[in-house]
C-alpha cells in the first residue's frame, strides 16, 4: 500500500490541532525554524550565585501523559511499539571522539537528550509498519536555563560533529550530522538529521537515518527521535513535533489543578 503524500499526513494531523480546545475541556477527566536554531537558544550566562536545586516539575504525570502524541494523531501506518528496534543496540551503542560527538551518541542511546538530571514525565514509542521506522517521544521537565544550554549544544553539533567516525560492537560507523527543518513552535527548538553508515566493502552495509527534535515550552520540553534502516518519514516527524508542542502548551495553560 503506498504511503500517503507528506503534506496529506501533516494536514490530517494538523486538523487534530483544531480539536485541542475541545479536547482540553476533557483533560480534567484524564488520569495521557524554520531551520532549527533560533537566536533565543543561547547558553545561559554564568554568575557567581550558588546553584539552586531543580524546581519541582510543573506538570503532574497525568498532565504529561495528556501532552503526548499517539498513533491516532499520525494515522496509518503508525502503531504502538512492540519494543526497541534492533539497530538501537547495533548502531547507537557506540563510542566516538571528540567528546561532543560521543556525548551525542550516548544521549541518543540512553534517550536522555537533556541529560540525566532532566525528569522524564511521560513517553511513548510508535512503529511504522510500512517502512520499519521507530519514533520515540518524551515529555521532560528541567530548569529553563538547563534546557536552553542543551538546545544550544545540540544546535552546535553540525559544526562540531558534521562528520566523524564511531566504534560500535559490529565495527566502525561513519556518522554525519546536519541541521533539519523544524516547525516554529514552543519557546526554543532544535532539529537534527543524523546518518550512521556501517563501514564495509559490502554494497548492502546498513545505514541508519535518525531525525532528532527537541522543543522547550516553558520549563518543560518534548524530545523526539524518528529513525530506521529504511525510509524515515519526515512528514511524521514534523507533524509530531508541531502537534506535540501545541498540545503541551495547551496542557500547561490549564495548570496543575485541572487534573
Amino acid at each position: 500500500m503506498p504511503r500517503p503524500p507528506a503534506r496529506t499526513v501533516i494536514a490530517s494531523t494538523l486538523s487534530a490541532a483544531t480539536l485541542l480546545s475541545a479536547s482540553a475541556c476533557s483533560l480534567g477527566g484524564l488520569d495521557k525554524a524554520i531551520t532549527g536554531f533560533p537566536e533565543a537558544v543561547t547558553p545561559a550566562a554564568t554568575t557567581s550565585a550558588p546553584t539552586t536545586p531543580a524546581a519541582a516539575p510543573t506538570l503532574t504525570e497525568a498532565q504529561a501523559r495528556a501532552a503526548l502524541i499517539g498513533e491516532e494523531d499520525l494515522g496509518e501506518p503508525w502503531v504502538p511499539t512492540e519494543g526497541f528496534a534492533t539497530w538501537r543496540e547495533s548502531m547507537l551503542k557506540a563510542s566516538a571522539e571528540p567528546a561532543d560527538c560521543g556525548r551525542l551518541l550516548d544521549a541518543l542511546y540512553a534517550e536522555e537528550l537533556f541529560g540525566p538530571d532532566a525528569r522524564t514525565r511521560a513517553s511513548v514509542g510508535l512503529d511504522d509498519t510500512w517502512g520499519g521506522a521507530q519514533l520515540r517521544y518524551q515529555v521532560v521537565a528541567h530548569r529553563p536555563d538547563d534546557l536552553d544550554r542543551t538546545l544550544a549544544w545540540l544546535g552546535s553539533l553540525p559544526d562540531k560533529c558534521g562528520e566523524f567516525m564511531a566504534t560500535a560492537a559490529d565495527g566502525q560507523l561513519a556518522v554525519e550530522v546536519s541541521e533539519a527543518e523544524m516547525p516554529e513552535v514552543g519557546d526554543a527548538r532544535v532539529g537534527l538529521r543524523i546518518v550512521l553508515t556501517a563501514v564495509s566493502d559490502s554494497d548492502d552495509a546498513p545505514t541508519l537515518t535518525l531525525h532528532l527534535a527537541a522543543v522547550r515550552v516553558g520549563d518543560d520540553a518534548i524530545t523526539l527521535t524518528n529513525g530506521g534502516l529504511g525510509e524515515v518519514p519526515s512528514d511524521a516527524t514534523w507533524a509530531a513535533v508541531e502537534l506535540g508542542a501545541r498540545r503541551l502548551t495547551e496542557v500547561r495553560k490549564r495548570g496543575r489543578a485541572d487534573i
